[in-house]
């Protein structure tokens, strides 16, 4: 009896943890700017930033379904350096070697680095990329279904980008989802 009790108990404990490690390992590893930056000088990457509001509905949505996608999750966690970003924190943040701070404005302020990264035009949720070196590439406004994130993740990921249009891309892209 007590070897079974025993055995069962192992048993659920064993089915909790590799389920705990399952779950860990389908989300994605989101970073704040500051260890984003530091990760990065080790090993460079691409960044995707997400660029959210606390009370933007579709950036919820995108959390809940695109950002759950197990083959958005992979790819992300493989490709990227993946950074939250809430345009209204107010908290100061250094990057590149320069301070951006929050900027009260009516009702709701907003962040100088979010307004920078989206060249001035605060849309949520929007997406931004950069290169291994930092440097833009684009940034994306608007909810993104996985079907659309995975094209472009991968238009970028796979540097695409550089060689041809995302039209043309979109023709011969074969999704994995």
């Amino acid at each position: 009896m007590k070897k079974t009790l025993l055995l069962s108990a192992f048993l659920c404990l064993f089915t909790i943890l590799s389920y705990a490690q399952d779950a860990e390992s389908a989300s994605i590893k989101w970073m704040s700017m500051e260890e984003m930056e530091k990760a990065h000088a080790k090993e460079p990457r691409k960044i995707i930033i997400d660029v959210y509001t606390d009370w933007c509905g579709w950036c919820k949505r995108m959390d809940k379904t695109t950002f759950q996608n197990p083959e958005i999750t992979r790819y992300i966690n493989e490709k990227y350096y993946a950074v939250k970003l809430n345009a209204e924190q107010k908290e100061t943040i250094k990057f590149k070697d320069t301070e951006f701070k929050y900027v009260p404005n009516g009702r709701r302020g907003y962040h100088e680095l979010a307004a920078d990264l989206l060249k001035g035009k605060m849309s949520y949720p929007s997406i931004v990329y950069l290169d291994e070196n930092l440097n833009m590439i684009q940034p994306v406004p608007g909810y993104q279904d996985a079907i659309k994130m995975e094209q472009i993740i991968k238009f970028i990921g796979d540097d695409h980008y550089k060689t041809t249009n995302f039209e043309t891309f979109q023709t011969d892209f074969k999704s994995a989802l």
